[in-house]
């Protein structure tokens, strides 16, 4: 595990976010971003949290933090990930914004990485096209065969988008994609709803670059291999985000 850290380490090639401007040093805002989009805490409960350590800082603060770092963090973390696999699962969940009902759109691939999601007003053929084009120029990929449950538009954006790839329809094939989506609604839950459409997509961008970082598939994992996996992920976090780059406080 220790040798895997140092290849991972040494193949890491990132261009830190600038924190010039910034009244608190890089350890405490990252850890401010990991904090909100780890666990399903509220702006106010960071503040009280950091009060505890020592560190005065408001919920105003903490929220122009996630807004500007959350999806340079995220996008650097995508970067580093593999390719997207060759198989990929999509589904489609409501979401309340402000009283109205809107869509959100997810595609993972048969690992369980979140490959892009997109916030619609509908779940029609032209929303479902919309997403596909975006997720192939997200990934610049196309995938072998694409699982989805029997929402017609997707049957009709595949014909149009991708008439090569193999469609497999079936609700009961599909229990990766709709399982992704339970992060989501715990932190929505914990939210309180989300206020806007620009608001939600987002937060929910970096939300799925930062979440599925620290969560790997603990099942899978015995005690020793999850500490060890882990201590891998915080390493990776520290470089990503500058910190490890800072010099030891004697």
């Amino acid at each position: 595990m220790i040798i895997r850290l140092v290849e991972s380490l040494e193949g890491l090639s990132v261009v830190t976010p600038s924190y010039r401007g910034f009244r608190f040093p890089p350890e405490v805002i990252s850890h401010c971003v990991w904090l909100y989009h780890r666990f399903n805490l509220s702006l106010r409960d960071i503040e009280e949290l950091m009060l505890e350590g020592g560190i005065e800082v408001s919920h105003e603060t903490v929220h122009q933090w996630t807004r500007r770092f959350g999806p340079a963090y995220a996008a650097a973390l995508r970067r580093r990930r593999p390719g997207p696999g060759d198989k990929w699962h999509l589904d489609e969940v409501f979401v309340k914004i402000n009283g109205v009902q809107r869509y959100l759109w997810r595609a993972v691939d048969q690992h369980g990485n979140v490959l892009d999601i997109l916030l619609q007003n509908r779940r029609d053929e032209a929303a479902a096209r919309r997403f596909f084009r975006k997720l192939m120029k997200k990934t610049r990929s196309v995938p072998r065969v694409i699982v989805t449950d029997k929402l017609r538009s997707y049957g009709a954006a595949h014909r149009h988008e991708m008439p090569s790839v193999e469609h497999r329809s079936h609700k009961g094939l599909n229990n990766r994609a709709e399982n992704s989506h339970q992060p989501t609604r715990q932190r929505e839950r914990a939210m309180k709803g989300f206020r806007s459409v620009g608001a939600a997509q987002r937060f929910l961008a970096a939300f799925s670059g930062i979440s599925p970082h620290f969560r790997p598939r603990r099942h899978l994992l015995t005690a020793p291999n999850y500490r060890a996996e882990m201590i891998i992920r915080f390493a990776i976090w520290d470089q990503i985000t500058g910190v490890a780059s800072l010099p030891a406080v004697a």
